[in-house]
């Protein structure tokens, strides 16, 4: 019997990493929007000119003449002039110095760079880097489940690139679309990490219930609060970008759910696996006894749980709440503020 379980979560496993690959490999109709003619390189700063920029204060307007030499691709060697805009906002105005290493966009036409448009500082070896040292404690502590959870990792991203998002911009119904995907996420993590067994059907069901509740939750209130899907981050962009049909609202909606499904997911399997090593440890146990142990486990996970969203939510936004502060906005005005009203929701 063990060695059957074993079994099924081989192919199981092998069967997620090729449906992995395969949906990362989909093609879809926004893949190459407005990149046909770019390419997308490093370059080094070889050259900065800084008389057309204009300092007021901390806030910088103008522009920052480069000039880059590229260090990857075929026009590697060749050298180019650019332009860094400052719009005057720190949180998005970079400002390079010679020596920088870039991540630049070519314009290209005919074979011949018409235009260097250099991005941000290049980071993506140092990504590259983190995520190795994840991946690494990840499988040294956790050996084959860690594997495992990897390979849920990548299955879920690709899903969400790849079918989720294509979906949502190609105008089907956000909730139903995120219904579905999430009860996909749910099937294919619980049983990758928990098994063909009683404790992966447990958590399972667990998992499932409170999506589907979560997803009331999130259509009945966002309601009654009156919250447009406009207030989150660019979400004007996306409308101006020529979606303008897209029901923005209904996709805020269901990214609440979306989100919460991990931390339904996580919860769902600490009492699953609990009960489960309970049983094994004194099989003798009764089932009235076996879910009172659930229940305890359970609650002492939800009251944990509860005071982390508050510390992620304060550390997401400890700069809004330090401006709240410093002018001294009330507390009923900050949680009657729209945005404030959507992450309470």
């Amino acid at each position: 019997m063990i060695k059957l379980t074993k079994k099924r979560d081989i192919v199981f496993t092998l069967l997620c990493t090729i449906a992995t690959i395969v949906i990362f490999l989909l093609p879809t109709k926004f893949d190459k929007a407005g990149q046909n003619n770019s390419q997308q390189v490093t370059a080094q700063i070889i050259e900065t000119n800084n008389e057309h920029l204009q300092t007021i204060g901390l806030m910088r307007t103008g522009e920052q003449l480069l000039k880059i030499k590229i260090t990857s691709g075929k026009f590697k060697g060749e050298i180019y002039e650019s332009v860094n805009l400052f719009m005057g906002k720190l949180e998005f105005d970079k400002m390079y110095k010679k020596g920088d290493k870039v991540f630049t966009v070519l314009d290209v036409k005919d074979n011949k760079v018409r235009y260097a448009n250099v991005i941000d500082f290049y980071r993506l070896n140092y990504e590259l880097i983190l995520f190795g040292i994840f991946i690494l404690l990840l499988v040294i502590f956790s050996h084959w489940t860690g594997v495992k959870a990897l390979i849920s990792f990548f299955f879920t991203a690709a899903v969400i690139w790849k079918i989720l998002l294509p979906c949502f911009l190609s105008g089907y119904n956000p909730i139903l679309i995120t219904l579905l995907i999430t009860s996909i996420f749910t099937f294919i993590i619980i049983f990758l990490i928990g098994g063909f067994s009683l404790k992966g059907t447990i958590a399972f069901l667990g998992s499932i219930s409170g999506v589907l509740l979560t997803c009331v939750i999130s259509i009945v209130f966002g309601g009654l609060f009156h919250l447009h899907g406009a207030i989150r981050p660019f979400a004007e962009t996306l409308i101006y970008n020529g979606f303008e049909n897209l029901n923005i609202s209904q996709i805020f909606l269901s990214g609440i759910f979306l989100s919460s499904s991990g931390a339904i997911m996580d919860i769902s399997m600490d009492v699953a696996a609990s009960m489960n090593e309970v049983v094994i440890k004194k099989p003798e146990i009764s089932v009235v006894e076996l879910i009172k142990s659930g229940f305890s486990v359970g609650k002492a996970v939800v009251g944990t749980m509860t005071t982390t969203l508050l510390l992620a939510y304060s550390g997401g936004y400890t700069m809004l709440l330090m401006v709240f502060i410093a002018q001294g906005t009330p507390l009923l005005n900050i949680l009657n503020l729209q945005y404030v009203s959507a992450e309470i929701l």
